[in-house]
């Protein structure tokens, strides 16, 4: 059932070391405990779950920089250098197209191989999100990766300070459905949430995030619509077995 769902693997990073996120509560986070790494050492885990899922993506959420902090740049280079051939999602609470652009030029040497994800939590104006994506493209001409789109919930509520949920027409190509109350929860996925983005966005790659628990959830979830998932709790619990390609 896997094969009929591009898994990422998730990195959430805290103070250099990888730790179990649980329902967004990110003052709550602790360094992992995993059945299937014996390490919070962020290369370490990152390589373990890539492997376990032949991803050649790899979803990484930098929690000092999306809680006002500095962005982990030694974290986030070895992550592209010890990875070579995975592609890397960078959420890292980026408010603008300049804090992008900013944190391109740091990593300037992977700069090819960075997705930049904007989420809606962070973005600070309807201006920021349609300078983000009118980028997107020239970004791609110019050999780089572009940038994803991360639409944002808690319990309920839409995080949405520049107002992207309602703005469809400046939705970009790659859209992530977070729905940060489900995220370590073991309470399955929102496909409910996930359904309605699709339909606004046919053509779009949409991305589910949270609440996996089997493949029997990957498989609603490839019914309900989303072309990928982000995963973490589930590999790291042995909820998900290795995918062969």
């Amino acid at each position: 059932m896997t094969s009929e769902l591009n898994l990422i693997p998730v990195v959430d990073l805290l103070q250099g070391q990888v730790v179990r996120a649980v329902r967004g509560d990110r003052k709550a986070y602790r360094p992992i405990v995993s059945a299937l790494c014996a390490s919070s050492d962020p290369v370490t885990v990152a390589r373990i779950l890539c492997d376990h899922c032949a991803a050649r993506q790899l979803y990484v959420a930098d929690l000092d920089a999306l809680q006002g902090g500095a962005v982990q740049i030694a974290v986030l280079a070895d992550l592209l250098r010890a990875l070579p051939e995975v592609e890397l999602w960078l959420d890292a609470g980026l408010a603008d197209a300049a804090a992008g652009e900013a944190l391109r030029g740091q990593l300037a040497p992977y700069a090819s191989r960075i997705v930049l994800v904007y989420g809606s939590e962070s973005l600070r104006s309807r201006e920021a999100l349609e300078r983000c994506f009118a980028r997107d493209e020239e970004s791609a001409g110019a050999g780089q990766s572009g940038a994803a789109l991360s639409l944002d919930r808690r319990g309920g509520q839409r995080l949405d300070h520049a107002g992207c949920w309602e703005a469809v027409d400046l939705w970009p190509k790659r859209l992530i459905v977070m729905t940060l109350e489900r995220v370590g929860s073991g309470a399955g996925p929102d496909l409910e949430t996930l359904q309605d983005v699709r339909r606004l966005a046919p053509g779009a790659t949409v991305i589910g995030a949270g609440g996996i628990r089997s493949e029997e959830d990957l498989a609603r979830a490839s019914a309900a619509g989303a072309d990928a998932w982000l995963v973490a709790s589930a590999l790291h619990d042995l909820q998900l077995p290795r995918v062969r390609r």
